[in-house]
């Protein structure tokens, strides 16, 4: 299996070390064999420093292009809003290093398109933080779909309800707000582009590619720019077919976070985003429960995954060839609205 970086060690320079850098990611990339973070890069630089001290890292800066460029750095994480992706990929598929990039992989499927062009020709790989993937739950919920636990797969629902953000509401008043989830120009479209990505990806990994979609987007309690309100049906390459309901905006009585498989044989149900529990559901025998224990750094499993790739002792499936179908996926979902909403 073909090494993809230099050396026998992983060494990973990140470009945004925010929030999602504390425990779901960086930290990870300390704790696994052959692999290390050695720089970091945020824009306030002050905030960088203060990132690289209380973490243990040797080197931080305020510039990008510094880090792209520290000869140390092997291999690039990229952990900003998706507004930045697709730039941040080319330049560091240009300085010949391997790119991580935080999911959703980017605002657009033209700009994914252009990740993967730009890495192509670079000739390094690109991953995406589709860690859902490898997590121990989604895993057996994949082998139980495999092994045929209720039979031929006929259906897939999800059904994700959420209330308005506190932030939000707290900045009405005023018109401002800094989450940055909810302005489709940084986003690519909302709160639906940051989860139900997740969600999509999944089947995709579980169920294979989505071939087509209709879907029907609005902005219904017009708190922000980005559609709040999501629904649609889509076909699988396999003739499973999926539903699919999203509103960010519902009472809490009326929260929701479920996605079901209904089979010929049975039915299996988990909370997606909540507790990793699976429920298997057939006839003639009792309702069986699988619960699990998630790692502390959740994105561990598939950064592991990737540290092998580069290494040349395993693969990643989690890449930019099969994040740009999530992206798609969405954009056909969502395309009546942001059709609308940007004029074209």
């Amino acid at each position: 299996m073909k090494k993809k970086i230099s050396g026998d060690r992983v060494r990973w320079g990140i470009l945004g070390v925010g929030d999602v850098c504390e425990v779901k990611s960086a930290p990870a990339m300390q704790k696994i064999a052959n692999s290390e973070l050695v720089a970091v890069m945020r824009r306030n630089g002050e905030k960088a420093k203060d990132y690289a001290q209380r973490h243990g890292i040797s080197t931080w800066y305020d510039d990008a292009q510094a880090l792209i460029n520290d000869p140390n750095v092997n291999a690039i994480y990229i952990a900003t809003p998706p507004i930045a992706h697709k730039d941040l990929t080319i330049e560091a598929a240009q300085s010949g290093k391997p790119v991580y990039v935080e999911k959703p992989m980017a605002r657009t499927t033209e700009e994914c398109q252009e990740m993967i062009a730009g890495c192509e020709r670079a000739d390094v790989p690109l991953y995406v933080a589709y860690y859902r993937r490898k997590l121990p739950n989604f895993e057996k919920l994949k082998s139980l779909l495999d092994e045929g636990a209720i039979g031929d797969i006929r259906l897939v629902t999800i059904e994700m309800f959420k209330t308005l953000d506190p932030d939000i509401v707290s900045n009405i008043a005023t018109s401002t707000s800094a989450n940055w989830r909810i302005d489709p120009d940084v986003s690519g479209g909302g709160y639906f582009f940051d989860l139900a990505a997740h969600q999509l990806d999944y089947l995709d990994y579980a169920l294979g590619p989505i071939k087509s979609v209709v879907g029907h987007a609005s902005n219904q309690a017009q708190k922000y720019k980005a559609a709040d309100i999501i629904s649609s049906s889509f076909n699988f390459e396999n003739g499973i077919i999926g539903t699919g309901s999203w509103c960010f905006t519902v009472d809490k009585v009326a929260e929701r976070d479920q996605m079901t498989f209904i089979g010929s044989q049975g039915r299996i149900s988990v909370p997606f985003f909540g507790a990793p529990k699976i429920f298997l559901e057939r006839s003639g025998t009792p309702k069986e429960t699988f619960d699990f224990e998630l790692p502390y750094h959740i994105q561990q499993p598939l950064i592991q995954t990737i540290v092998d790739d580069l290494l040349g002792k395993g693969v990643c499936q989690s890449t930019g060839e099969s994040a740009i179908r999530t992206n798609w996926v969405m954009e056909e979902m969502t395309k009546n609205y942001y059709s609308a909403f940007s004029g074209s």
